[in-house]
């Protein structure tokens, strides 16, 4: 009992916020179903983190299991790196490269890593801080994690819970956005779609010259690429179905897992709660709408050249966020017209956005590394 009295008298004001946040991210999580492998180890993890001389961090001489977990699985990238391969081997390029066209919005939805990265540095932030809250607007969280872990960046747990957070709020953000800049006119235009017929040696060289290519590009992505591209030809090759799956489902859900509840090292309260956090939380959010923006005006430009008009909402599911964004934008264009099918389409983006976010996010670590 004296040693419960002891402890409660510890307890400081800032430790209470960070066990709301946690229990925010647990409800997220578990009643709105939003990103649960994420969101649910990050907010138990942030409770466990901030409990008055919590034996799970690192306590004067006595290392805690989740900065040893930090340091071996996140300080050298491993995590990231892993749950590459698992989201990789869920992609299907084959809509992409029967289009590859569309490869074009994936890049026009990078702009507001790029804006926002001068906006942050313009707020005061050291330029590889910067860099690393830029790449949330990307709505990919591995890629985040990479670049601000790379850099180095204090606010390593700050842009991870932002990254996330708006990947799962992709069906509440992206809508009013795509709204406001496109008209009814514009949102009601129809996409035909034909899937042309790619071979098996297409789609198993595919992920292969892609490497390469982006290797000489952007040097700094080719890790990032290179287990991206490996996942993918793991489910292409057709030999190692059994270990594709694996990677799909085992491996992506268990590295998430471990992933959120680590990161979770890096949200005591004392680092996590400053104006610096809310700042970033602020940043991430002009990024996600600054990215969205680009790709649907993007779209509205080309428009004025071309005979068979694109539907302007596609260019929005050039964020990374898959194959979640490519949804709503096929859920936008069923509300408009209930004969209007956008998916496809959507998936080519979407699909190319997660490729060009990995790039964008080696080019930053060749720009400022």
């Amino acid at each position: 009992m004296e040693l419960l009295v002891e402890n409660l008298l510890l307890i400081e004001w800032k430790q209470v916020i960070m066990w709301a946040i946690g229990g925010i991210l647990i409800y997220l999580a578990i009643k709105k179903n939003m990103e649960p492998s994420l969101l649910l180890p990050m907010g138990f993890g942030a409770i466990l983190v901030n409990l008055p001389l919590s034996g799970a961090i690192t306590q004067g001489s006595e290392v805690g299991i989740l900065d040893v977990l930090f340091n071996a699985c996140i300080s050298n990238e491993l995590f990231p790196l892993l749950l590459f391969v698992g989201i990789g081997a869920m992609i299907d390029f084959t809509p992409l490269l029967s289009n590859p066209k569309l490869m074009l919005f994936g890049a026009a939805a990078q702009f507001g890593i790029f804006f926002t990265l001068c906006a942050a540095t313009l707020l005061g932030f050291d330029i590889k801080d910067a860099a690393s809250i830029a790449v949330i607007g990307a709505a990919d969280g591995p890629t985040s994690i990479f670049v601000a872990n790379h850099f180095g960046s204090q606010y390593l747990g700050a842009i991870m819970v932002a990254a996330y957070s708006y990947m799962a709020l992709v069906p509440i953000i992206q809508p009013p956005v795509i709204r406001l800049i496109t008209s009814k006119k514009e949102r009601l235009i129809r996409m035909e779609y034909t899937e042309r017929k790619v071979s098996k040696t297409t789609k198993i060289l595919f992920p292969i010259l892609l490497t390469v290519v982006a290797g000489l590009i952007s040097p700094q992505s080719v890790s990032l690429v290179g287990f991206l591209m490996f996942g993918n030809l793991i489910r292409e090759c057709g030999v190692l179905d059994s270990l594709s799956e694996t990677a799909q489902k085992v491996l992506a859900n268990l590295v998430t897992l471990f992933l959120g509840i680590t990161v979770a090292a890096r949200m005591q309260a004392d680092a996590f709660l400053s104006v610096e956090t809310l700042m970033i939380l602020g940043l991430g959010l002009v990024a996600f709408v600054f990215d969205t923006v680009g790709g649907v005006m993007v779209a509205k430009l080309l428009n004025c050249f071309m005979k068979k008009k694109i539907n302007p909402m596609i260019g929005a599911a050039g964020i990374s966020a898959f194959p979640m964004s490519a949804r709503v934008i096929n859920k936008m264009g069923l509300a408009e017209d209930n004969q209007n099918f956008l998916l496809m389409h959507s998936i080519c983006v979407n699909v190319s956005g997660q490729i060009a976010s990995v790039i964008a996010g080696g080019l930053i670590l060749k720009m400022f590394g």
